[in-house]
């Protein structure tokens, strides 16, 4: 019997080669998307998931109370770790880690720049990163070592084994002893670099990290195992370490500083603070991508169960035969749900194949490496339970809805149109059916048009500074010490306007401090104000607008002592004058020498923080800032890599665009904005599938009606409209019922900005104009050639 069941159902395929073509379209193209969709999830969740002591492993994050708000973040002070692991016995190691930045290397005659930075001596004993050479234990123990990554020992040494032991130059001025090599890191590692250094290497130059009063690295802990290999009680050991800080700093009016624990597996997709606490992060995009796979899948699976029920009319009298002569309703159901796992299977192989085919466009725009785990008994079933899962959606409507036909009316007259009367209740399941495809489809355009002008919105808006020709150069190797030459080179080259530096980027200003004071502040009163160094000409160099005073500059041999700060800052300490007026920072007991109007040092997504800037005349590090005129971009390039060979010969030339680096700060949002937009017009097209199905079932049912009207007078035109209007109802409803949700839904997005658009209503109405217009495009072609149909031809079975 199950033959049967196949032939028959091969042979329905085969005969209806349009129906069949538009469901195996609809479903392959809805289970493609959702088979690229579980490999993006799959991945997102598998981050930071490989460390044989995850369970054990927590980074520290600070809530910060003040000025009547409560923030959060993930930087820390330098000597936290140690001390830490020092107090809490429950903590069995601890480590700082530095932001990684790129570095030059010298070993012979190769130079290359490879990404690294400086951790504590625990961190190999924390995080499963196999070694090939040395210990992990020791590797980062003792001042002047290094450890590399199989991929540096190759480039420079030829292997790891020929590594170990080896002495390497860093930055041109100091050799360094290889003492381990580690494994390649794992694409699946939420932190990448290609070497790491001893903490202890960066406390000698850098008196900032030894200090309470100064945040900027990470820190991470590892809580000690019970007698039986099981994590500790987090929770009891977050509650010790809740007011550790009071023990190096005063407790103050107003400013409250508290320590919390995170899970490390979990802080890659949960990172994102709101009043202090945890609240989302990608996360989110992990779920709304996970609900809009399983809304395309049953959009596709909609479009089978309104093909399969247009084409019932054809299948009726078949139905009633095999009643007739004795088939049971459960064997044809089993049929009915047969032909539709067979075609589920035929639409699972053109979905696997287009996976194939556009996946490394995928990982091209998402920034990944996803490949088809074949070898992964987990894929198989997951891919088997995909194809059970819309085989048996797919079909089941249809085979409850041909398997109840009643025999005698549909074989009692021999016209189609005779044999086949549906419920208001069915009528009603089919045009619910078409309102949800395209009220999810109204919300997925809504949604493209505002992460659309969002996006558009953060990477055009005034930021306070000029980011249009403005080129960024690291500060390393032998420019640390040239820099005055540099600038004064660079400054005689064609097309250079103006040349500064900071210590960071313009858009990249995360280190902190709270031991600011100036005259009349409260002594019980701390505020953490971020902070920079920079160069002379820093403000004309940028197009900052200076509200009062002036730049740094040379004319005035007092700007070692001057600070420059932003309209933030200033309202914050309260001057009505401030120029001139003292400001201390560390120590440095200064004057106001300038106020610059606000401007955006960090994403959008952060409210403008109060900003101290001071100046340092002999960087050790930083970036260099060059402003080139307008149409001259590509020769001051040409002309800073010649000079820069000449001056930093052993360090390879590298350069950045402002713009570059800005749009690196939202690569998440723009990777989602362009997944939306394919998802989105995915979805739409297969809705229109449905709505093709709805029409050709509707155009069949009506045929009779048609007839009729024509032979009484009807135009063309009137029964066109006839036929529309009942599908512009349904498509009004869906506008109806998915503008609040989509409101609701891109308001929740939007709260990830400080700095947003508004939500109007022409964005609403313009989805509904898009959704209305697709859909007179869809059924016209039906409702057109019913409307041109012969009434003869159609009257003449009466």
């Amino acid at each position: 019997m199950i033959r049967n069941y196949v032939k028959i159902a091969w042979r329905n395929i085969v005969r209806n080669k349009a129906f069949s073509g538009i469901n195996l379209a609809g479903l392959a193209l809805g289970m493609m998307s959702s088979l690229l969709i579980l490999l993006w999830v799959q991945d997102e969740r598998k981050v930071d998931s490989f460390h044989a002591n995850g369970k054990h492993l927590y980074q520290i994050y600070e809530r910060q109370h003040f000025d009547g708000k409560v923030y959060a973040s993930y930087f820390t002070q330098g000597p936290l770790a140690d001390e830490l692991k020092r107090s809490f016995p429950e903590i069995q190691y601890a480590s700082s880690l530095e932001w990684p930045y790129s570095t030059t290397f010298e070993a012979g005659d190769k130079i290359n720049k490879l990404y690294g930075t400086f951790a504590g001596a625990d961190f190999f004993k924390m995080f499963s990163y196999p070694f090939l050479q040395g210990t992990p234990a020791t590797a980062l123990n003792r001042p002047g070592s290094i450890a590399i990554s199989r991929k540096m020992a190759e480039q420079f040494f030829g292997s790891p084994e020929k590594a170990i032991g080896k002495s390497i130059r860093y930055e041109n001025k100091e050799d360094l002893q290889v003492t381990g090599v580690f494994e390649n890191l794992p694409a699946n590692s939420s932190v990448q670099f290609d070497y790491l250094r001893p903490w202890s290497d960066l406390l000698k130059d850098n008196e900032w990290a030894k200090t309470w009063t100064s945040t900027d690295p990470v820190t991470y802990v590892q809580l000690r195992p019970d007698g039986a290999g099981q994590p500790v009680d987090a929770a009891r050991v977050e509650a010790k370490i809740k007011d550790f800080m009071y023990r190096y700093l005063p407790k103050t009016k107003g400013f409250l500083v508290e320590l919390g624990l995170q899970p490390y597996p979990e802080k890659y997709l949960h990172s994102t603070f709101k009043d202090g606490y945890l609240d989302g992060g990608r996360i989110e995009y992990v779920r709304l991508f996970s609900i809009v796979a399983i809304f395309i899948l049953l959009i596709a699976c909609i479009n089978f169960m309104n093909l399969s029920t247009a084409r019932s009319a054809k299948r009726a009298k078949e139905v009633g035969v095999r009643k007739v002569v004795g088939a049971a309703r459960s064997a044809l159901m089993g049929q009915f749900v047969g032909e539709a796992m067979l075609l589920t299977v035929l639409a699972m192989g053109m979905a696997v194949v287009l996976v194939v085919v556009l996946l490394p466009a995928f990982n091209t725009l998402t920034g990944k490496m996803l490949i088809l785990p074949i070898n992964d008994p987990l894929f198989w079933a997951s891919l088997l339970g995909l194809l059970l899962l819309t085989g048996f959606v797919a079909g089941s409507y249809p085979a409850l809805f041909l398997s109840s036909l009643n025999p005698i009316r549909v074989l009692k007259g021999s016209g189609p149109s005779s044999r086949l009367r549906f419920s208001s209740g069915a009528t009603f399941f089919r045009q619910g059916l078409v309102v949800f495809q395209f009220g999810l489809s109204i919300l997925l355009i809504v949604g493209t048009i505002v992460i659309y002008r969002q996006m558009n919105y953060v990477q055009t808006a005034n930021l306070g500074f000029n980011r249009e020709n403005l080129v960024y150069i690291p500060i390393e190797g032998d420019l640390t010490q040239k820099f005055d030459l540099f600038k004064e080179e660079a400054g005689k080259l064609t097309g250079v306007s103006t040349i500064s530096r900071m210590r960071e980027s313009p858009t990249g200003i995360g280190h902190h401090v709270d031991d600011i004071s100036w005259s009349g502040k409260d002594p019980n009163l701390r505020t953490a104000f971020a902070n920079t160094a920079v160069g002379y000409d820093f403000v004309k160099t940028l197009n900052l607008q200076l509200k009062e005073g002036r730049d740094f500059s040379k004319e005035y041999g007092t700007d070692s002592l001057g600070f420059m700060i932003n309209e933030t800052a200033l309202a914050k300490i309260g001057y009505q004058n401030p120029i001139g007026k003292p400001l201390d920072w560390g120590g440095i007991h200064g004057r106001i020498i300038g106020v610059v109007n606000d401007f955006h040092f960090n994403s959008m997504r952060q409210a403008i923080e109060p900003l101290i800037i001071r100046l340092d005349p002999k960087p050790k590090w930083g970036t260099i800032l060059i402003r080139a005129e307008a149409g001259k971009t590509k020769e001051v390039i040409t002309g800073l890599e010649k000079l820069c060979k000449e001056l930093n010969p052993k360090t390879p030339f590298s350069y950045q665009f402002s713009d570059q680096e800005y749009e690196n700060l939202y690569r998440s949002e723009q990777v989602v904005s362009q997944l939306a937009n394919y998802f989105a017009l995915l979805a739409i097209f297969i809705s229109c599938l449905g709505l093709f199905g709805l029409a050709t079932f509707t155009a069949e049912q009506r045929t009779k009606e048609i007839g009729v009207r024509k032979v009484l007078g009807a135009s063309v035109a009137s029964v066109v409209t006839l036929l529309s209007t009942d599908f512009l109802k349904l498509v009004l409803i869906a506008i109806l019922i998915a503008s609040p949700l989509a409101w609701w839904a891109m308001n929740q997005w939007l709260l990830r900005f400080v700095y947003k658009v508004d939500i109007e209503w022409w964005i609403f109405a313009l989805a509904g104009l898009l959704a209305i217009g697709i859909a007179l495009l869809t059924v016209s072609f039906q409702s057109i050639k019913a409307a041109l149909m012969n009434p003869v031809k159609s009257l003449r079975s009466e």
